[in-house]
């Protein structure tokens, strides 16, 4: 059966490294895998925001 170069490379590393997989599962969660947004905290949250004046820093006089 046919193998590809990149699947015996993977397949090697693999080998070599069986920590790896774990480690990319691992940078995937703290990346990418997030808790799913409360609506109802986000409506509550954005309800309860102040809306900022344009150019807050220029003072009047």
């Amino acid at each position: 059966m046919y193998e590809s170069d990149i699947t015996q490379f993977i397949r090697s590393l693999k080998q070599q490294k069986p920590h790896l997989e774990a480690e990319q599962r691992k940078g995937r969660a703290l990346l990418w895998d997030k808790t799913p947004i409360d609506l109802d905290e986000r409506r509550r949250q954005n309800e309860s925001r102040v809306p900022q004046q344009p150019y807050v820093y220029q003072t009047k006089g």
